[in-house]
């Protein structure tokens, strides 16, 4: 791992591959099927036949069987977890009666069908299976498609398919990268296509969603992993390091950032990162990660809300002290128990964050995401007439006679 100590700030966010999504994406338009198992065969080396593409629904239930019971157990806990925490975001319709008669009731009513990407790569992450399917079950959402790339010999991953199992998901592809993205959007002949899209990718997927959206709606645009860890008085160094080496195990370009109230800690933490990274392979050498000494907290904090981490934790008193003012954040975690990690897995919060400084305007996943507010409007008695002189008005003033009409006759 690499410390860098110049002032706190993001590496710029790599290409976007606009051009090669882009060519992907029309290839499945135009040839739906075959254009995804070529690209399947091309990108993730597995030959498939067309009939193949979806898993057999037999072999998604079998894999339960062959989980190891402590992560089945693990598995279960996360899902109750996030399924409790996403429960408790739904809203009640709401109904307003105004002055002249009329009722507009606004409620919010579920898509029809979500797909859930879930990324290959590194490991196979059953964990975002549970974080996005269970708020669309949450939400409402009847139909839901869980695609993730074949491992080796097309194989699709039996960890993924346990956790489909035990999310209620009998719908899965074998299909990944912008080809996967493309095939829920547009539709082929193996894949009906889905109103909305959802879950992380390397910077082909986020690419190829960012393509799309308009066609489907999507729950954001993934960037590279982000932590930022501000620190103050009485903390436990390893830990803190230990914080930030779990979040750099999601790739080398992974951001993280220290923001320590004091010398002490700043020192403390950036020895044990140098002590801690060299004996943990699955963190690359050259991540890099800020360390800042900033000179007071509320400095840090404007700091960290420039930044609008995916993940803040605030780790000791003057630290944790800065929790009810945290606005621009994905998720806050705080105190020395409360690791990212948690959130990554158990805690119930959802790991599918805004990042790239999106927390700026841009919630987690949750049961919002497949739900549409929807509003019904009814101008019972003589709520039409007292309303018609004001409408028309305004609608003759735009140029729209025919509103006015309209709203008159009503009168």
């Amino acid at each position: 791992m690499i410390v860098d100590r110049r002032e706190p700030g993001w590496i710029g966010p790599p290409p976007r591959p606009e051009e090669r999504v882009g060519e992907i994406l029309r290839a499945v338009r135009s040839h739906g099927d075959d254009a995804v198992l070529t690209y399947t065969e091309r990108f993730d080396k597995a030959e498939l036949a067309p009939e193949q593409l979806r898993v057999d629904p037999r072999e998604v239930d079998a894999a339960l069987g062959v989980l190891e019971p402590a992560v089945r157990e693990a598995l279960q806990r996360a899902i109750a977890n996030v399924r409790a925490v996403a429960e408790a975001q739904l809203s009640e319709p709401a109904a307003v009666e105004l002055p002249e008669g009329q009722r507009v009731e606004v409620g919010e009513v579920p898509v029809a069908r979500a797909g859930v990407y879930v990324p290959g790569g590194r490991a196979a992450y059953a964990s975002t299976v549970a974080m996005c399917s269970i708020p669309a079950r949450v939400a409402g959402v009847e139909q839901i498609a869980v695609c993730a790339p074949p491992g080796p010999g097309g194989h699709a991953h039996p960890v993924i398919l346990a956790a489909c199992v035990l999310c209620g998901v009998t719908e899965v592809y074998r299909m990944g990268g912008a080809q996967a993205i493309a095939a829920l959007a547009y539709g082929t002949r193996s894949v009906s296509k889905v109103d909305v899209i959802v879950g992380p990718g390397n910077r082909y997927v986020t690419e190829a969603k960012r393509q799309v959206f308009g066609e489907v709606g999507i729950d954001g645009l993934a960037g590279p992993s982000e932590l930022v860890v501000i620190a103050g008085g009485d903390v436990d160094p390893e830990l803190v390091a230990l914080d930030l080496l779990a979040q750099a195990e999601h790739g080398p370009d992974s951001r993280l950032q220290l923001i320590a109230l004091d010398d002490q800690v700043l020192e403390s933490v950036v020895g044990a990162l140098e002590r801690l990274a060299p004996d943990r392979p699955s963190v690359e050498d050259d991540v890099q990660c800020g360390a800042w000494l900033a000179p007071d907290a509320r400095t840090a904090l404007q700091v960290a809300e420039q930044l609008a981490p995916e993940h803040l934790e605030l780790v000791g008193e003057e630290a944790e002290a800065l929790a009810g003012r945290v606005t621009r954040a994905g998720c806050v975690f705080v105190g020395a128990s409360a690791g990212t990690a948690f959130g990554d897995y158990v805690a119930g919060s959802n790991h599918v964050l805004p990042t790239g400084g999106a927390a700026r305007f841009q919630s987690a996943l949750s049961p919002a995401t497949f739900r549409r507010r929807m509003a019904r409007v009814s101008l019972p008695g003589e709520a039409a007439a007292r309303l018609a002189p004001a409408g028309a008005a305004l609608a003759r003033a735009e140029g729209f006679p025919v509103h006015a009409e309209s709203m008159e006759r009503r009168a």
